[in-house]
């Protein structure tokens, strides 16, 4: 537990929404169970397995420590959650935290939850895509971009944010979506942007007559009971990359399994999609450096012939 304690030995207080401690990237021997994120103006400790409540004193103790140096006077508002065998237990530990709670990210605000569930509203794995799609945005005003397993819909925002003309959202999940026009309404976006509570695979026919898109985004989980399953489901969604893309548009494939490398993708884009042009794999952030990036989240831009 040492490269913990001496992380947060090291922290120091910043507005924006991050990862402060990775022991999953398996580069802290020991650790591989611990996180660390800041969620302004809260920090989110997790555990992958249960722990000894000395351990949880500890880290507790070491952040208390640290923060009344670098934040003097300021409350430590301190989140635990425990994740085993597909569940989450979560208490707050120290202060509290907001509601409605809104974090930075780039200058762009989010809404989250971090005393619910597994997933905060905000997967700060994925902030180099973010970056991504922000800077092609820029760089392509006016695109038309199709945001599949949209969740809370951040690249939604931050496509807008950067000169898209449209996007369309479609999650199964109807409460995500609405948390993600929160973020819409947020960043002071009132348009530009659709809402589809569908099923992906049920909506194919729809989706298509909304194109063709100058970016499509792919970013669905890696294993979700009922709804998708990677190694059957993925090659639905390339097979389709041909019909939605117009002549030169681009994907973001996003993949987060360690059960599954670049390997993966690039054979299901050879059978289902051959025309597509592999472009490149986006880094992830410095924070979630792993000892092995085949395990590692996958986010690849690939290209739609000309």
């Amino acid at each position: 537990m040492q490269a913990l304690l001496d992380a947060i030995a090291q922290l120091t207080p910043s507005p924006e929404a991050r990862r402060v401690f990775h022991g999953r990237g398996g580069l802290h021997p020991g650790c591989e169970h611990w996180t660390l994120d800041a969620y302004p103006p809260c920090w989110v400790l997790t555990s992958f397995q249960p722990v000894p409540d000395d351990q949880v004193h500890a880290v507790h103790q070491a952040l208390a420590a640290r923060w009344a140096t670098v934040a003097p006077g300021e409350p430590l508002n301190l989140v635990f959650q425990v994740r085993d065998e597909g569940r989450a237990d979560t208490r707050v530990l120290a202060g509290a935290v907001p509601d409605p709670h809104e974090v930075l990210e780039a200058g762009t605000r989010f809404r989250v939850h971090v005393e619910r569930g597994q997933n905060h509203g905000l997967f700060l794995d994925m902030a180099e895509g973010r970056r991504w799609v922000r800077e092609h945005c820029t760089a392509h005003p006016g695109l038309q971009v199709l945001n599949l397993f949209a969740y809370t819909c951040a690249f939604s925002v931050v496509a807008l944010q950067a000169g898209a003309q449209q996007v369309v959202n479609v999650d199964m999940s109807p409460g995500a979506l609405a948390i993600g026009r929160q973020n819409h309404l947020l960043n002071g976006m009132s348009a530009g942007a659709s809402f589809l509570a569908h099923d992906v695979f049920n909506s194919w026919g729809k989706l298509t007559r909304g194109g063709p898109y100058g970016l499509v985004i792919f970013d669905p989980p890696s294993y979700q009971k009922g709804s998708f399953v990677a190694t059957k489901d993925y090659a639905r969604l390339v097979r389709r990359l041909p019909t939605l893309l117009a002549p030169g548009g681009h994907a973001l494939l996003c993949l987060n399994t360690p059960k599954l490398g670049l390997g993966f993708l690039r054979e299901l884009l050879s059978v289902e999609a051959p025309a597509m042009v592999w472009v490149g794999r986006v880094a992830n952030p410095s924070a979630f450096a792993d000892e092995d990036e085949e395990r590692a989240l996958k986010v690849v831009v690939v290209r739609a012939p000309v």
